[in-house]
């Protein structure tokens, strides 16, 4: 996917844009030269498109093959999915638009929203991190969240993503954020919806979960930290399925591999602010080198480990020795 930017009130035009950019579609309008504008921001594997249309667009699409998110800022849209039944959007709804392979139609009435896609596979990657994961692909089966709280845990996951990380070039163009962020994403989608992202165990990923996965995840770990790391990638270094591993962490170090991870960089962060020069190290860029993309968050971890905020530790590393 790539960042786009689209303004028309040709309806042909717009057919066949809306088509190359999302999947192939009929749509019809109910007034001459309707407008639509549309801008994408792209990190990673998601994409953030925000749309407004000036008028009711009708509309038939072919399955996406992604999961795709709506939320609604005004407007209304009416949703059918493959025949069944049919459902209205409106402002504040923070929804699953469209399963990855089913096909879509319905009407969107004069809208502001955003509509927010990523490959399935994500899902599949956050899902497998968690203990005693069924061994089957993760479906998600329903469109709009299991409760209010956890659809408003979406819409600022979601807005957070666009405004603050997006919003900002240096977070964006940070490898470990961006990794970061499009799991962040995957999991409060999980979290929000319906799924069948259960857990069970089984005795072959207890077996598993001894010491010496433990010690060649870490090893991994530890000479990978700067590089974009799922659990996929650190288990098949370990040489176990993703829920052994996630077993193993468990079970001798009561934290997740991802949480362990989230230390070691922290880890990594303290040691460049130690040796930095603050004429030319900031903490916000050392912080998004190593995945931390949200500022106060990172002060509010490093002073919980190092007793001080990274400025401070960063300031004193300018500080000539005491004699």
């Amino acid at each position: 996917m790539e960042p786009l930017t689209f303004d028309s009130r040709d309806i042909g035009q717009t057919e066949e844009f809306l088509s190359k950019a999302y999947a192939k579609m009929r749509i019809g309008s109910d007034v001459d030269r309707p407008r639509t504008w549309i801008s994408r921001q792209v990190m990673g594997p998601v994409s953030i498109d925000e749309l407004q249309l000036e008028y009711a667009m009708s509309y038939d699409v072919n399955p996406l093959g992604k999961v795709c998110l709506c939320t609604v800022e005004s407007g209304s849209i009416v949703q059918q999915v493959a025949g069944g039944e049919q459902d209205v959007f409106g402002p504040g709804d923070a929804v699953l638009f469209a399963p990855p392979d089913r096909p879509y139609a319905g009407e969107i009435r004069r809208s502001h929203y955003n509509i927010i896609m990523f490959d399935a596979a994500l899902l599949q990657q956050v899902a497998d991190t968690l203990p005693g994961r069924r061994p089957e692909p993760v479906r998600l089966l329903g469109h709009r969240p299991v409760s209010a709280a956890t659809g408003r845990h979406l819409q600022r996951t979601i807005a957070y993503l666009r405004d603050d990380v997006l919003g900002n070039p240096e977070l964006a163009g940070e490898p470990l954020v961006v990794s970061t962020a499009a799991q962040l994403l995957a999991a409060s989608v999980l979290a929000a919806l319906p799924s069948n992202a259960g857990t069970e165990a089984t005795a072959v990923d207890r077996h598993d979960a001894h010491p010496q996965t433990l010690r060649r995840a870490i090893a991994f770990i530890d000479e990978n930290a700067d590089t974009p790391l799922g659990v996929d990638e650190i288990a098949t270094a370990a040489r176990v399925s993703a829920r052994a591993l996630q077993y193993a962490f468990h079970r001798h170090l009561n934290i997740t591999p991802l949480g362990h991870l989230r230390q070691v960089r922290l880890a990594r962060a303290h040691d460049e602010l130690k040796t930095g020069d603050p004429a030319e190290t900031t903490v916000a860029a050392t912080a998004a080198r190593w995945g931390f993309f949200h500022p106060g968050r990172f002060a509010l971890s490093y002073k919980a480990v190092y007793g001080c905020v990274p400025s401070e530790t960063l300031n004193a590393s300018a500080e000539p020795p005491q004699r």
